[in-house]
């Protein structure tokens, strides 16, 4: 029997919990993404909060999941690094390159990525995909640059749309700012297309994770649990 996409995502939660134990001590905190994989490997965590000292989390969502399981929440300006960082993708490529922000925590997590020594991606399979571009491409945007970082991705050949937009009022992000996804994108160099993207002003953050990419990735598939490092 073929299981499903929930099923896949509920395996995969479980492995990441078994692949950053070695990391728990009485003084470890570790990074938390945000979306619907996050919120069950956060589920997970629960049978071992007493191994660990917090979490850092990547979203007001995630603290509220975090916390209502009992586990504490700890600023990240409280810490100086983090052993490891667990996070879903919307795709991520055999290089290990993602595209994510589907959730609109993109900036957060891209924070939290960078003071991370390890990042570990979970995913079931349907994510991994050759190249990224499929999915729209979030993009976290100041609200007076919104027009004009629109053009900047039409001459770039994408088409962006302002996310949310329900009586007039679009989606707010945990940072004030709103989201542009971009449709019709392939990104056939993901590292030089973040680069270009980080210099357009107005834009706070891509959902690219290409300079800063997964260390392994977690994928659940219907034979199992894969381990995948970079190619």
């Amino acid at each position: 029997m073929s299981l499903t996409q929930d099923q896949l995502k509920q395996a995969v939660a479980v492995a990441a919990v078994e692949h950053v134990r070695p990391f728990f001590d009485q003084h470890a905190i570790i990074g938390v993404g945000t979306g619907s994989t996050a919120d069950l490997f956060i589920d997970a965590l629960v049978a071992h909060k007493e191994r660990f000292a917090g979490a850092v989390a990547s979203s007001e969502r995630s603290a509220v999941r975090l916390r209502g399981h009992g586990i504490r929440v700890v600023d990240l300006n409280e810490v100086s690094s983090l052993p490891v960082y667990v996070d879903g993708a919307d795709e991520v490529t055999p290089q290990l390159a993602m595209l994510k922000g589907g959730g609109g925590a993109l900036t957060r997590e891209k924070i939290v990525a960078a003071v991370a020594q390890r990042f570990v991606c979970i995913a079931d399979g349907s994510k991994l995909v050759e190249q990224l571009g499929r999915f729209p491409l979030p993009i976290e945007v100041i609200p007076m640059a919104r027009a004009q970082v629109a053009r900047h991705l039409t001459a770039l050949g994408g088409e962006a749309r302002l996310r949310g937009v329900v009586d007039g009022k679009p989606f707010i992000t945990d940072n004030g700012n709103v989201i542009l996804d971009v449709h019709g994108l392939r990104i056939s160099d993901p590292v030089a297309f973040e680069t270009l993207l980080d210099g357009i002003v107005g834009i706070v953050a891509s959902g690219l994770f290409a300079r800063r990419g997964a260390d392994v990735l977690l994928l659940g598939t219907a034979d199992g649990v894969s381990t995948l490092l970079p190619d």
